[in-house]
């Protein structure tokens, strides 16, 4: 009898393409540990399979009820795969976001429904309330993956010893068809969250960077294709809106390829020369496929994953002098035998995951 798994922070039909890779790579793991037949539900914390948002009035409806109706949803899962929104498992993004994730894992375990930390970054958490969550968050899971050594040390420091230190389940994913298209040359991903907001780091800053960077590859005799990533939708999480502003500035001196979906995005990447971009699902779908990336680091979940898997070339945005940076890598002749090595660590890494889940199956 085929397994039913819900997977959690999910949606394989987001605007946002790295959301759409944690999706199918979960989709992926659960069908190569449990059988192609195994059924995967999505939901995020918008309405979903389980009927409902999951948002904080949820949460407090939930506690004063005592979650019957969603504890009874969720008891039709033989598992639940919580990808932690691939970064999410911590306190950063506030109190609100970790209690309704908290809670959500809560219910599937009052229902009886075993709960798996699919590979993710764990950490860090800042506040009392957030450590004390944590480690009855690792305490309860049946498994738990962490997708970087840096998460590992992390909940060891939490008093826990994960099952298994794998990568990034976009490695679960299969290898694209040719997008049928000319090989790109430099393709380059432009974050819409980073060019409109100060979330992480000076808009106006990022902005200059990435027009010095258009201005040193256009004199450098370079073509250029500007990718979003999330692609476009009403909110400022928006790439299109740093590519029609890029567009708009360099004319036809910058290409443009707007992806349909995930296994679009994955093909042209496939076919490209290499891939510059502030969205760590943009270079690692690159990396995925063998495709030389260079990230623009925003935050601390991309370096240790990275760096884990072999990967050493990641630029840190709070750093000086990025232009010049990203111009010397672009001439190192290494880096597509260094991404095609990288590729087979990481999936070795990720089959670890796997295997784990496909023993656990059988005890």
């Amino acid at each position: 009898m085929s397994k039913r798994v819900l997977v959690l922070w999910a949606d394989d039909s987001s605007s946002n393409l790295g959301v759409r890779a944690l999706s199918q790579g979960a989709l992926s793991l659960a069908q190569q540990a449990w059988g192609p037949d195994t059924e995967v539900d999505f939901q995020s914390f918008d309405f979903g399979p389980l009927g409902t948002q999951l948002s904080g009035k949820v949460v407090l409806k939930g506690t004063l009820t005592g979650s019957k109706v969603l504890r009874n949803r969720m008891a039709k899962y033989d598992a639940v795969i919580d990808t932690g929104a691939g970064d999410s498992f911590t306190d950063i993004y506030g109190l609100k976001r970790m209690a309704i994730m908290f809670y959500t894992r809560h219910v599937a375990q009052a229902a009886g429904v075993p709960v798996i930390l699919s590979p993710q970054t764990i950490g860090p958490f800042n506040s009392v309330l957030g450590r004390l969550a944590a480690r009855r968050t690792l305490k309860r899971a049946k498994t738990v993956f962490v997708r970087d050594s840096t998460s590992l040390d992390y909940a060891r420091r939490l008093g826990y010893e994960p099952d298994c230190l794998s990568t990034d389940v976009v490695f679960a994913l299969p290898q694209p068809n040719s997008s049928g298209s000319d090989r790109a040359d430099i393709v380059l991903n432009v974050s819409g969250l980073l060019w409109s907001t100060d979330a992480h780091g000076s808009r106006l800053r990022y902005r200059e960077m990435t027009r010095d960077l258009i201005r040193r590859l256009i004199a450098a005799d370079r073509e250029i294709t500007l990718m979003p990533h999330v692609i476009d939708n009403p909110s400022l999480d928006n790439d299109m809106t740093a590519v029609k502003e890029l567009v708009a500035e360099f004319g036809d001196k910058v290409a443009v390829f707007v992806p349909a979906g995930l296994d679009d995005v994955r093909a042209f990447v496939a076919d490209s020369q290499v891939v510059i971009g502030a969205r760590m699902h943009a270079c690692l779908n690159a990396l995925s496929v063998g495709t030389p990336a260079i990230p623009l680091a925003y935050s601390r979940k991309f370096a240790p994953l990275l760096s884990d898997i072999g990967w050493v070339h990641t630029i840190d945005l709070k750093e000086e002098d990025i232009v010049d940076r990203v111009v010397k890598l672009l001439d190192l002749s290494s880096l597509p035998s260094e991404a095609a090595h990288v590729k087979e660590s990481a999936e070795y890494r990720l089959q670890r995951a796997v295997n784990h889940l496909a023993m656990s199956a059988r005890t």
